[in-house]
Order: structure tokens, then sequence, then C-alpha cells
């Protein structure tokens, strides 16, 4: 029932992301309209590059459209991680639409700097549209900030970060209006270079972004601390190592090791380990989701186990050992622990078998006597119960 509730959140979630990304879009078109019309008709060079420049805006938002539908599908057979990576995809390109709009621009602009005869003198339509288009992008850019940090989305942040780029676009737009209407001819040339190295930068730094998350860069040295702080706050882990992140579409992966105490039980190892998933989730945003690996011991440094045997040959090991003794066949139980390098063995005998302290310590020295030629058995402990 959680699973669906959680499921039923997300899907709401990209819903909204969509119709957020579709206002925009909605708004580009008659912005990029207005300034293109208004740009020729007001003879200004910066504003029809402005408008070009909200043109590219409205592939972007397509861009980020596909990318929020597709982003937001949950996991299955073929991505078992979700389809988070889409978004990211989708932010670095719109990284390059960015960066190709900026250069297209600047070589405009350079091109009509280049031939003096071809500047013209804006009027005060021109301005007066450069001032609009100020206004309706910083709109854009509070709204998309507001939506992302809302539905805690890193692609509406990051075209939310497009839209302020674009605000001092336009700002660089009607200062060069301005000056050209004031006799200075190529300030609005000069205007639209200014606007193509805004946009050419944050494009630049959208696609750094994106691509430290698509190589899997782990999360900020702040956030891992928090990370540590939460896990080792849990009853029973005494240590951590190996912790591991990754960013998927602005959500969080996180892979970790424990150390717990090593005689303790299967279940309470994953008792533990499961707090330790449920808090952080619970105290670390944007968390996709958390493996935590149990450790009896740290196996970064400690002896490995990897050529101790499995059970069934312990057991028969064991078998072999204790065919002498005449207490061997009432064992109950055996349990094994695997630590530093060897196997420990805790063998549980019925109580009347030892009825005296003398007796117990007798069988104790039996078996551990005969399981000692065994150079990966470290010791054997018998209970009685």
């Amino acid at each position: 029932m959680a699973d669906k509730g959680v499921a039923q959140a997300e899907n709401e979630g990209a819903a909204e992301r969509q119709r957020v990304v579709l206002r925009g879009l909605l708004v580009n078109v008659v912005l990029a309209a207005g300034q293109l019309a208004i740009g020729v008709i007001g003879r200004s060079a910066a504003l029809v590059a402005d408008g070009f420049h909200t043109l590219s805006d409205l592939l972007s938002d397509t861009l980020v459209l596909a990318a929020a539908h597709f982003g937001a599908q949950a996991a299955d057979e073929d991505h078992p991680y979700g389809h988070a990576r889409i978004e990211t995809a989708g932010t670095f390109g719109l990284s390059l639409v960015l960066v190709g709009a900026g250069v297209g621009i600047a070589l405009h602009a350079a091109d009509a700097l280049s031939a003096p005869a071809r500047l013209t003198r804006p009027d005060f339509l021109a301005l007066a549209m450069a001032f609009a288009a100020i206004g309706i992008k910083e709109g854009l850019f509070r709204y998309m900030r507001r939506a992302g940090l809302r539905l805690q989305s890193e692609l509406l942040h990051a075209n939310a970060w497009h839209y302020r780029t674009d605000v001092f676009s336009s700002i660089v737009v009607a200062v060069g209006v301005a000056g050209s209407m004031m006799g200075v001819r190529d300030l609005d040339a000069v205007a639209a270079i200014g606007v193509a190295i805004l946009i050419v930068r944050m494009g630049a730094m959208l696609g750094w972004q994106a691509m430290r998350e698509l190589v899997d860069t782990g999360l900020e040295t702040e956030k891992l601390e928090r990370i540590r702080h939460v896990i080792l706050s849990i009853d029973g882990v005494r240590t951590l190592h190996l912790l591991r992140t990754r960013r998927a579409g602005g959500r969080a992966f996180i892979d970790v090791h424990i150390l717990v105490d090593g005689t303790i039980s299967v279940s309470e190892g994953h008792q533990i380990s499961e707090m330790v998933r449920v808090a952080l989730m619970r105290h670390i945003s944007n968390i996709a989701d958390v493996v935590v690996h149990t450790d009896s011991e740290d196996d970064e440094y400690a002896a490995t186990n990897a050529r101790l045997p499995l059970r069934a040959e312990v057991l028969k090991r064991l078998e072999h050992y204790f065919a002498g003794i005449e207490a061997a066949p009432a064992i109950e139980s055996v349990v094994l622990h695997y630590l530093r390098g060897k196997i420990m063995v805790e063998l549980r005998l019925p109580l009347d078998l030892a009825p005296t302290a003398a007796a117990a310590r007798a069988l104790q020295a039996q078996f551990a006597q005969a399981a000692a030629r065994d150079p990966q058995i470290g010791f054997v402990h018998v209970c009685f119960q």
C-alpha cells in the first residue's frame, strides 16, 4: 500500500512538472513572436537576437517536457533504478542548446559589426519591448524556481536558471538599444555579443553539472557528513565504511557498509541495517534508495574470509573430528561465526549432559581438542541449554 502511495505521488509530481513547463513554453511562444516582430519593426539587431534566443527556449522547453515525462516513469525490468537519468540527459541536452544558441547569436552580431553600414538605430518601440521582456523572463524564473523547489526537480531548477540568464540577456539588450538610440550605433550589436557570452556560460555550467551526474560523481562533502552522522546515530552500528553515493535526476542513491557485533543474530543485523535505511530516507532529502551491507568486521582492512568453507563443508569436517566423542550425536545445533579469517564454532548440547561444572569443562575440552587440528577453525565453544 505504501509503494502505491509513493508511485501515485511520483505520478502527480510528474504531471505537475509537465504543466509548469508547458506554461513556460506558451509564454515563450508569445514573447518570441513579440521580440522578433518588434525587433524587425524597431530596427534592433540585439532584440532580434534575443527573439531567436527565446525561440531556442521553445526547443529547450520541449526537451524539458519530454525529459520530465519519461524521467518520471517507474522502474522496470530494463531500468531497475528507474528513468531519472533521462532527466539528467535532458539537462545536458538543454546545455548544448544554450551553447549553440549563444554561438549563433555571437556570430550574427560580429557579422553586423564587421559591416558598419548595416548597423541601424533602434526606436523607442524596441526599447519598450526589451524592458517588457525583462519583466516577463524574471516572472518565469521566479515561477519555475518555486516549482522546482516544491517538486524537488533538478530539471525545473536548471530551466529556471536558464530563464534567469534570459533576464540578464534582456537587460544587456535594453542597454544596447538605449545606447544605440543615443547615438552609439554599434552598441546594439555589442549587446547581442554580450547576450551570447551569458548564454554560452550558463550552458557550459549546466552541461558540466549534468556530466558530473552522468559519470556518477558523489554527493557534496557536507551532505556526506550528514549521512555519516545519521548512520552512526543508530543503535548497534559500531562504525561505517565504503560509503558511496551518486545522483540520478536530482535524487541520490546511497550504498554503505555498517559494522555490527559479529555475534548477534542475522535477524538483528538485518533490523539494524533496516533502521539505517529508514533513518536516511527520513532525515536526508531527495534520497531515492539506500543499500546497506551489514558486516561483522571491517572487511576493508580485516583478513578475508573468502577462502573459508561454508556450512555443509564445515559440518562434514566436524562430524569427522567428533566421531570419537560419545556426546557428539546429542549436538542440537551448530552456530558458525566467520571472524578474522577463522571459523568460530558454537555447539549447543542438552543441559543434562553436563550435570556439574567439571563435566561441562571436560566436554568443552574434548570438542575443542578434536577440532584443533583444523587450521581454519579458530575455536569451539560449547553451550548447554
